[in-house]
């Protein structure tokens, strides 16, 4: 698939992916919310597109949808597109009590939504961790804590 994204890539289209989780009871509301808020940014943003949505994991209290996003770009703004794209699909996630990450992990993409999903606690033994197994701050600065 990445291949495939690149060579899509280099003609301007928009091609990428996103995922999330939750329990199953909240499946069907953050489904519809994420598709409705894709789908908007995609027309409102591109003018046409598609949608896709698969599980990549299930497990017994909910499963992992992974969202695909095709649509046709403009040269030159095709990552200014995705961003307010993954903005717009981000926050759907955040209201509809999905998780902002999955098995990719946190990157710097989500951080401004993973910050409002971590516990403060939370944000706080891993800063006190970091300080501690990182003292230079050389790896992934900025990703998890500031």
């Amino acid at each position: 698939m990445p291949y495939q994204r690149d060579a899509l890539a280099r003609r301007s289209m928009i091609v990428e992916t996103f995922e999330t989780a939750c329990t199953w009871d909240r499946f069907d509301a953050l489904h519809t919310a994420v598709t409705a808020a894709a789908t908007d940014a995609v027309q409102r943003i591109c003018g046409a597109g598609v949608v896709a949505c698969r599980f990549t994991h299930v497990y017994p209290d909910g499963p992992a949808p992974y969202y695909s996003i095709y649509a046709p770009g403009r040269w030159g703004s095709t990552v200014a597109q995705w961003d307010e794209i993954k903005s717009a699909v981000s926050e759907a996630i955040s209201k509809n009590h999905g998780t902002i990450t999955h098995h990719h992990a946190v990157g710097r993409d989500h951080r401004p939504w993973y910050d409002t999903e971590r516990p403060d606690l939370f944000a706080a033994a891993l800063t006190a961790a970091k300080q501690v197994l990182d003292p230079a701050g050389i790896l992934n600065p900025g990703v998890l804590v500031g």
